[in-house]
């Protein structure tokens, strides 16, 4: 095996604000370090799932704007007019060919949504 999955990165101009866009989307966290350490507003933004389910995702700042179709993107389950209303774009919507939305984030940054997964059927003990 010549390597293993890390993390994430998105590249964002404003990667500040995205950072807070993808934790407001994904209930993620931004990753502080120690209390008495200061971290220069230019460097990358790391976030986090608090519940320690989701990878690690670092905004990296870029000069330079998004112009083409990502190569690779996220795919996330939850609700598509949520999304929107805090400021993702749709792109294509379900329809017979795909099953799932395609969106992209503030910065145009494509992802797709997926339905929520159903809860989980919970059947009684048979004694």
């Amino acid at each position: 095996m010549p390597a293993r999955f890390k993390d994430l990165a998105l590249d964002a101009n404003d990667h500040q604000a995205l950072a807070d866009w993808w934790c407001a989307a994904l209930g993620y966290e931004r990753r502080h370090r120690l209390p008495d350490e200061e971290i220069p507003a230019h460097w990358p933004v790391p976030i986090h799932d608090p519940g320690g389910l989701g990878p690690l995702i670092w905004v990296n700042p870029v000069p330079e704007p998004k112009t083409v179709k990502n190569r690779m993107h996220l795919d996330v389950r939850g609700d598509t007019e949520e999304l929107l209303a805090l400021g993702a774009t749709l792109l294509r919507g379900r329809d017979d060919e795909i099953e799932w939305d395609v969106l992209a984030d503030p910065e145009g940054n494509e992802f797709c949504v997926f339905p929520p997964e159903p809860p989980p059927v919970i059947r009684p003990s048979v004694r």
